[in-house]
Formats: C-alpha cells, structure tokens, sequence
C-alpha cells in the first residue's frame, strides 16, 4: 500500500476516517478559498465595491449548474476505482483511471464552450441587476474559458482519494492557493483588472493544482498509475462510470438548478431590499466554508463504503455508516454555532461600503448556519448509496426532496405577501435538507439490512 493511502477494508473505522476526512475538508476549503479571495480583493481593493462581489456571488449558482453534472461524474469514477481497488481488480482499475482523464478533458471542454457562448443570456434569465451584470458576464467568461484544468484536478483527486490517498489533493491545493491569493493581488491593484483580474488569477491557480495532480498519478507505482500514452475511452469501466455518475451529475445539476431559481428570486428582491444580493452573495460564500465539513465526511463515507462494497463487507458499511452520521452531526452542530456567533466580523472581510448588504449578510447566516447539520447528514447518507453503487435512488430524492419542493415553494408560499422576504427562501433549504435526509436515511437502512442479510447466507 502506498504510505499515503488510508487502509479502508480492515482495522479500525474511527481514527481512519477522521484521518481520511481532514485533508478533504481543508481541500475544499482551499477549493472555496479560490472564490473568497476573489470577493474579498475585489470587493476591498478593486474599483466596484460592493457591486464586484454581488458580480462575482451571484455567478456561482450558474456556475455549479454548469459544472456539476461533470462533477458529478467524477464521483461515479471514483466510485469505480474504489470498487476495483476493494475487489483487487488491478486491470479494472487500471482502465478506470486512464477513462476518468479523457472524460474530465471533455467535460471541461465542453462546459467552457456552454458557458462562454450562454454566460450573458443566463444571466439576464436570472434578473441580475443591470449594475452588475457586465462585470458578472466577464467574470464567468475567464472562469469558464478555464474549466478543463478545473476538471482534471477534480477527476484526478477523485482517483487519489478513492485509492486512500486524501491528502496530495489538499498539498496540491495549497500551492494553487498561494499562487491564486498573489496573482489576485497583482491583478487588481497593480494592473487595475478589477473582477478579469480575479477571474484570471483562478484560471491560473486550477491549472496549476490539475499539472501536480497528474504528475502524481504518473509518479504512482500502484495499479492507479497513469500513463499518457493509454488514455483513452475503455467500454466496461466508461459504462460503469456514466451508470454511477450521470445520476450522481443529474442529482447536483438538479440541487443547482434549484438554487439558479431561488438566486434569481433574490436578484428581483434586490429593488425591495436594498443590499439583499451583495449580502446574500458574501453570506452564501462564508457558509460554504461550513459546507465543506459536509462533503468532506460525503467524501469519505462514499470512499470508505466503495471499497468495502467491492470486497463484500456489509457489515462494515453498517459501522462506517453509523461513525459518519455521528462525526458529522458533532461537528456541523458546533461549526454552525461559531459561524452564526461570528457572522457581523466575517461578513465585515467581504463587505466594507455596505451596512444594508452587511445586515442581510447576518440574518442569511441566522437562518442557515444553525440548522446546517441537516445538509449533512443529508449528504452523508447521498455518499454512502453511492459508495454502494446506489446512484438512481438519491438523484430521485433528489428531485424530489429538494428541487420539487423548492420550486413549489417559490412559486406557492413564497408568492404570499407575508412570505415574499429573503428569509422565507432561506427557510425553504432547511425544510428540503431534513426532507431529503429522512428519505434517503429510510431506504439506507433497508438496503443496508438487505444487504446484510445476504452477506450472512453467504457465510453460514
């Protein structure tokens, strides 16, 4: 085993798995960091102010939209490696590494093409403010123009993880980030480039992070070793990535989607209460800091629960189960806590020209951060039926737990004068998180003891 690979199918379950989770977590906090820097640089040193970082916030629903179904996707590959590494299928694994490059290479380069052509037309279907929406039109180009190293980091780091190895994503990161945090500074207050500067800074730090995470799969001298010259699309493993990851891609293009409409709500809200957008947008960025407690134990419950799937223990993705829904209840109930104690000093690095977008800052964070825990166990559970090849099941809860609800609630209670208020959609995510949770923690459990009833006729 490399010494960097978590040991995922023997030995004890805690320790590992809180091992594993840190470096996902600072990962995806680096990953956000990205997007902070450019709405803290921006919005304090670039010549818009407040309307720089209502641009750049209110492009990040529209961004996930484009890029999450191809994420999405990632997730299924990682589920394969993960599969082929618990069974010891060397010449799966092998073949699903040198799938999961050439699919992340199209998928970049197909969304950059998507998003630059409809980067401006999305936005207008959104109500974004006529202040903001040059500056948010050329802030999405340059992010979009540089989507294909976004991909290949993300789908490489999904192989390293799903081999145990969680933590030269985070290394990879931090050098992305460093690079990101200097070049935002050259670009804005040397070259004046304002939200292009920000934009371009991004581009350069995903493609650096995507160079180092191939070099590592090159440097492997395991069966997930990458070799340039064999990239390409393999049918066995290519059919079994699409069948776990489209579902997976549906299921977080759905959550966006959903989000595309309720931004596009707070957008037209803006003319009512003043400040609600640039608020919204440094709140939104600030919680996603939380959020990624969240898909750090996802990531590692899928992981975890993948290789043991593929090596037929059930009875461990039972104790893996019940450890992740238990550190991430502990955890997101804390983190919650601070982040709403602190929410007028946070939004305070984001906002400096704005008491009104200051104040809806705070009360976005009331009405989310305490009650966030829901998110998380909603997505652990989403990790673990995938982990078990159950990829239909949570795109259909889905659809149904948070996009369905979202959409009547908006189009429904929201409509009704009493409930026409920014705090009534930010209600509207809580509601669909213990929603979605409750089915999907219900038909876990079915699964689970399904599957487990079959290991044990196997043994007796």
């Amino acid at each position: 085993m490399h010494k960097l690979n978590a040991s995922m199918t023997s030995g004890p379950l805690f320790g590992p798995m809180i091992a594993y989770t840190i470096p996902i977590i600072l990962t995806g906090i680096l990953q956000l960091f990205f997007n902070a820097a450019d709405l803290v640089i921006v919005g304090q040193f670039g010549s818009s102010g407040s309307n720089a970082i209502a641009a750049v916030g209110c492009t990040a629903s529209i961004s996930n939209l484009m890029t999450n179904f191809f994420l999405g996707c990632s997730a299924g590959g990682g589920v394969a490696v993960a599969h082929a590494i618990g069974a010891h299928h060397d010449r799966d694994v092998h073949r699903a590494v040198h799938t999961i490059i050439p699919l992340a290479a199209v998928g970049g380069a197909v969304i950059s093409v998507i998003g630059i052509v409809f980067a401006e037309p999305m936005l207008k279907m959104m109500s974004t403010p006529d202040n903001i929406i040059g500056l948010s039109s050329t802030y999405m180009k340059i992010i979009f123009a540089g989507m294909l190293p976004n991909m290949v980091y993300n789908f490489g780091a999904s192989v390293l993880r799903a081999a145990g190895d969680s933590k030269r994503p985070l290394y990879y990161l931090i050098i992305a980030g460093i690079v990101n945090v200097i070049l935002n500074l050259f670009f804005v207050l040397v070259l004046d480039m304002d939200v292009a500067g920000v934009a371009l800074a991004t581009v350069i730090a995903h493609t650096i992070s995507a160079v180092l995470v191939l070099f590592a799969l090159v440097k492997r001298a395991d069966s997930c070793r990458l070799e340039l010259k064999k990239l390409r699309f393999y049918a066995e493993p290519l059919k079994k990535i699409l069948r776990l990851g489209i579902p997976a891609g549906i299921q977080a293009s759905l959550f966006s989607i959903s989000n595309v409409i309720i931004q596009s709500s707070i957008n037209a809200l803006e003319a009512v209460y003043a400040g609600v957008v640039a608020g919204n947008a440094a709140a939104s960025n600030i919680q996603n800091f939380a959020f990624m407690t969240n898909e750090g134990f996802k990531q590692t419950a899928m992981n975890f629960a993948g290789q043991n799937v593929g090596n037929g223990n059930y009875k461990r993705v039972k104790r893996i189960t019940n450890i992740s829904l238990f550190m991430t209840l502990a955890v997101c109930v804390v983190v919650g806590v601070v982040m709403t104690l602190c929410s007028r000093p946070l939004l305070g690095i984001y906002i400096s020209d704005s008491p009104e977008a200051v104040k809806w800052g705070i009360i976005r964070m009331y009405c989310m951060c305490l009650p966030y825990f829901a998110g998380g166990l909603m997505d652990v559970t989403t990790g673990i039926l995938r982990g078990m090849g159950q990829s239909i099941f949570p795109m259909l809860a889905s659809v149904f737990g948070v996009c369905v609800f979202r959409v009547i609630w908006i189009f429904t209670v929201f409509q009704l004068e009493a409930f026409h208020t920014p705090e009534s959609l930010w209600i509207s995510y809580i509601i669909s998180w213990l929603l979605t949770f409750a089915i999907q923690f219900t038909v876990l459990r079915v699964v689970l003891a399904k599957k487990i009833k079959q290991q044990k006729l196997k043994e007796a």
